[in-house]
């Protein structure tokens, strides 16, 4: 059975695996709901490569390869249906959010083993990969808008998963309320993108506008309008200025649950979009100046925050407004192939600086301040070696992948006419501050004189299970 011509399993699973545990999952001892949350995002993940091995042996006349499965909304001459396609650009989200996604699912197995509510995060987090699968696999804006405002749902629940806890709450419910502010601007995108084309699928719509003249710099037509109001959801989503404040707040959820909306999923939804209506961007200047001047503006500002805090999370909740920066500077300058090898390498060291930073505070026993660590490469030495090569990558030291995807994004940038020269030279000076930031945690954690009480905190590294 070809996965292509089937590509709704790829999603039904994880769904599958979130019901099954949000229903009986409070009976069941932990290794019954980890067989379930695992398996099911690993076998999506093993669907994702089947699905990748028939897609790379299509002829490239049928690419993109779209599949209609049936109509959803049918009215007068609307129709939105549960249509599913594949391209280059889904094939790289794909990957990299069944890979990523499931290994954060193996690791939470360790990092929750002792809370309370062990089936519903499990629960939430299957429900997180569904949304984000039908996000990038949808063949029109209506069924991506269905995975956007999912995956902003599920936010809410796993950020929030501590509910007792008022801060955390508090930050759920901003990560939602922010998300909404940007997601009107996204609707309001679609609607106008629908009175001018007369349908939301991708492959129609941007036949459809290729051959439109291109808007004139300053010129504020409809495609410049849809593309900017587009960029309003983006920026909600992705944490770009203004309204990037709920990210930080989203430290608030536990380790795993900020290395998945953090690396693979929620944020890089903004970046996606861009990216996939890079037919509509192309057909105005005017909108990809704002996209590169907003982008290079937010990596500069998080960058200048990042380099004063004191909790490791919040330090790498702020690389990450950085370097979504970095990936909108890429798309805003035509660079979208640059933008997106950014957000996938950035994908993975990304999760593997969280995932590093919850062994460290499982090591201090749950202390997340630097100022009261201090000594810790000798004591937590495994955690100490891959953290040190996450953040020697996203420093972009080569052969490391963060080299190369910075880089490109640099010289795309440095040649682009509309202020190439002043993006570069700003993506340039915050691409140091990176790496001095990440390296003060390095050495604010795991060197100098140990500044924590030894008869209090038993440092000790991870469980191998």
């Amino acid at each position: 059975m070809p996965i292509l011509d089937n590509l709704w399993i790829i999603p039904l699973l994880p769904l599958l695996g979130s019901a099954i545990n949000g229903l009986l999952g409070s009976k069941w001892p932990n290794k019954v709901v980890n067989a379930v949350a695992v398996g099911s995002t690993g076998l999506a993940f093993a669907c994702a490569l089947e699905a990748v091995r028939e897609f790379s042996q299509l002829p490239t006349e049928q690419i993109p390869f779209v599949k209609q499965f049936f109509t959803w909304i049918s009215a007068g001459t609307f129709r939105a249906g549960f249509d599913l396609q594949v391209d280059q650009l889904t094939v790289v989200m794909l990957l990299v959010v069944t890979g990523v996604g499931w290994l954060i699912h193996i690791y939470s197995t360790g990092y929750m083993a002792h809370e309370e509510g062990y089936y519903r995060f499990f629960s939430y987090l299957n429900l997180f990969m569904f949304f984000m699968l039908i996000l990038i696999l949808a063949a029109n804006y209506v069924l991506l808008f269905v995975g956007w405002e999912g995956v902003g749902l599920c936010s809410y629940l796993l950020i929030g998963f501590y509910f007792l806890r008022k801060s955390a709450a508090d930050a759920g419910k901003k990560a939602f309320i922010v998300n909404r502010i940007g997601d009107f601007g996204f609707m309001l995108g679609m609607f106008l993108l629908f009175k001018t084309f007369g349908t939301l699928d991708f492959v129609p719509l941007f036949a459809k506008a290729a051959p439109m003249p291109a808007d004139a710099m300053g010129q504020y037509g409809t495609l410049t309008i849809a593309c900017l109001l587009l960029f309003v959801g983006a920026t909600g989503k992705s944490a770009q200025l203004p309204l990037y404040v709920w990210l930080p707040d989203a430290m608030e959820g536990p380790t795993p649950v900020s290395a998945l909306i953090h690396a693979a999923t929620m944020v890089t939804a903004g970046v996606y979009v861009v990216a996939r209506s890079h037919v509509l961007y192309l057909h105005s200047p005017s909108a990809m100046v704002i996209v590169a001047i907003v982008g290079c503006a937010t990596a500069l500002f998080a960058a200048t925050i990042g380099l004063v805090q004191t909790d490791i999370k919040k330090v790498l909740a702020y690389s990450t407004v950085s370097q979504l920066g970095y990936m909108f500077l890429g798309c805003g300058v035509g660079a979208f192939s640059a933008g997106v090898f950014h957000l996938m390498t950035h994908a993975f060291f990304k999760a593997l600086l969280f995932l590093a930073a919850g062994s460290v505070i499982h090591a201090m026993g749950g202390e997340q301040d630097m100022m009261k660590m201090g000594g810790l490469s000798k004591k937590i030495k495994w955690t100490f070696i891959t953290m040190l090569t996450a953040t020697c990558a996203i420093a972009g030291f080569p052969p490391l992948a963060g080299f190369f995807s910075k880089d490109s994004i640099l010289l795309s940038a440095y040649q682009n006419d509309n202020g190439g020269k002043i993006l570069y030279g700003v993506g340039l000076f915050t691409a140091l501050l990176t790496s001095f930031y990440m390296f003060r945690l390095i050495f604010l954690t795991f060197y100098g004189k140990e500044r924590y009480d030894e008869h209090h905190v038993h440092v000790h590294e991870s469980p191998n299970n």
